[in-house]
């Protein structure tokens, strides 16, 4: 099954001979490709890979690992002017045996007689026309990568093992058995070793996947000899679907058998990666170029876990924020290990939206290295954003609204001729922002100090001054007139303007913390402007009077 195909690439020859020396990461993985072929010429068609385990249902990695090579392809395709067919294969481990129920499947006691069964065989529990767990799950991996539209064809390893398409390199493993034997056993135990193969047998008479020793390969017949469950002496052969392969062997046979050029996987992987390699060569295939990427942490910088439930899920994210403001946190700094909670999101949506505004003003150079580049693969679109996700949080948090409504009042204000219709990117904006505050904004207002009672009032007199439609710089310079003049706020290793001291933080930190009760914020003057300068006015009041701390 494949999605839509991907859209035409951007082949500008200004951006072409930009991207040609682009540190970008996924120009650099490009060419890698590039220079893989330099001697030989290129394929048919360059193969990309990406895996998925069907044991649960897709999730953020699974978006993260499509995205991120999708970005890889999207930079090759540029950088061979689009001459060079490609393909992304998005292939299922599902004849994997199913080792543990999951917990989110109902009648989890009707699953535990086919534990260990691939998962192509198990059970559908969750009943509809899936035959099988891992069929249904596959189903839902397809609807969930055509969901955002990737371009890709979809793979079985049950289809592929059953059909024959493996038989080949499956023969020349019997034929080097021992060879594949002495790359696993020196990174095994001593009691694993005992008992270890790489090949393993589906039993005929229970249908579970079986970790038994060999006692005999034949390398002529394509065969394997083992005890089965009830301790028979079961001949099979190694084709046709009834023997996979261990998880690390089957990396290097699919390897070899496909002819896959690009595959990137998670750092828990990077020590096997030498043995998938290996494996693949002995087998006669030559390894795919590879990215390593780290894995996520949650908001305690533990590593996220399925089975914890400790991470954010791409249904969270998408309730709070666009989709392509997920795909710009995939993009930056992919080897660096990032925090993957709520508390990303809103900083995700404006530097996404910061890169889209960016890019139609930038020239060719800048433009590849352009995060939104990567992220739309080539085809940025032109969104006008007036107000940001940031600046839309503080809106909530000092007008409660109740509905959308209510923080359009306050945007067409700000931004006259703006609305839902001409500006639907900031409508749904809105709608986030107010899904967010209302399910994570906390709210700690504290009682301003004496000196912080009296820089409040000089605000509130020096706004009195300001016209109604006072830009957000002119409110901006009002507030840092009025810090300039008291000595708890001036900072003397800054300049002002007027050769005087520039002004501390510890100034704006505390009209956060007094009128919005939070840690921090955006530009105070984009907030206020906003807001509107009396009703900026009138929230100092409420501060000074003390009736923010009942809230």
């Amino acid at each position: 099954m494949s999605a839509a195909p991907l859209p035409p690439a951007d082949l500008d020859p200004a951006l072409v001979e930009a991207a040609r020396s682009s540190k970008a990461w996924p120009f650099e993985e490009a060419r890698k490709i590039i220079k893989r072929y330099e001697k030989t010429g290129f394929p048919e068609a360059v193969l990309f890979e990406t895996g998925y385990g069907p044991s649960g249902l897709p999730h953020i990695g699974t978006f993260g690992e499509v995205a991120r090579t999708t970005m890889v392809r999207h930079a090759f395709r540029v950088l061979t002017e689009d001459s060079v067919p490609t393909r992304l294969l998005c292939f299922s481990d599902d004849m994997d045996g199913m080792r543990k129920i999951p917990e989110n499947v109902p009648d989890r006691a009707a699953l535990e007689p086919h534990l260990h069964k691939p998962l192509t065989v198990v059970p559908n529990p969750f009943g509809g026309d899936h035959e099988s767990f891992g069929h249904h799950n596959n189903a839902m991996l397809r609807r969930f990568l055509d969901t955002f539209g990737f371009d890709y064809e979809f793979a079985s390893a049950t289809d592929y093992y059953r059909s024959g398409r493996f038989d080949a390199v499956l023969m020349e493993a019997c034929a080097r058995y021992h060879e594949i034997m002495a790359v696993m056993l020196p990174t095994l135990g001593e009691e694993r070793q005992a008992t270890y193969s790489p090949f393993l047998p589906i039993s005929p008479k229970t249908g579970r996947v079986l970790y038994v020793p060999m006692k005999h390969v034949d390398a002529a017949g394509g065969t394997i000899t083992f005890d089965d469950e009830d301790g028979t002496e079961t001949t099979l052969p190694v084709t046709g679907g009834q023997v996979k392969m261990q998880w690390k062997p089957d990396f290097g046979m699919r390897w070899a058998a496909l002819g896959v050029d690009f595959e990137m996987f998670g750092k828990d992987h990077q020590t096997n990666a030498v043995i998938y390699d290996r494996i693949c060569a002995i087998l006669g295939g030559r390894p795919p170029e590879h990215f390593v990427y780290e894995l996520f942490l949650d908001d305690k910088g533990e590593k996220i876990s399925k089975s914890k439930g400790n991470g954010l899920t791409i249904d969270e994210w998408l309730t709070y924020a666009p989709t392509e403001s997920l795909g710009l946190y995939m993009f930056g700094k992919p080897r660096v290990a990032k925090r993957l909670h709520f508390d990303v999101i809103p900083r995700a949506v404006d530097e996404y939206f910061a890169h889209v505004a960016s890019y139609q003003k930038q020239e060719p150079a800048a433009r590849v290295e352009n995060p939104a580049f990567h992220v739309h693969y080539g085809n940025v679109p032109k969104v006008d954003m007036p107000v940001t996700f940031g600046l839309l949080l503080n809106l909530a948090t000092a007008s409660n609204p109740e509905t959308p409504e209510v923080m359009w009042g306050y945007i067409s204000a700000y931004a006259p001729g703006v609305s839902p219709k001409t500006h639907p990117h900031l409508d749904a904006l809105v709608g986030y922002a107010m899904r967010y505050f209302r399910d994570f904004v906390e709210k700690s207002y504290r009682a301003p100090d004496d000196v912080e009672r009296a820089a409040l009032e000089a605000l509130s007199a020096s706004f009195a001054e300001l016209p109604a439609d006072a830009s957000n710089e002119t409110i901006q310079n009002a507030a840092l007139d009025v810090a300039r003049n008291i000595e708890r706020y001036q900072d003397h290793s800054k300049k002002s303007p007027t050769g005087g001291p520039g002004v501390s933080g510890d100034f704006f930190q505390m009209l956060y913390q007094v009128l919005i009760g939070q840690e921090r914020g955006p530009r105070f003057g984009s907030f206020a402007a906003l807001y509107g300068v009396e009703n900026t006015r009138k929230l100092i009041g409420r501060a000074l009077a003390g009736e923010l701390l009942a809230n």
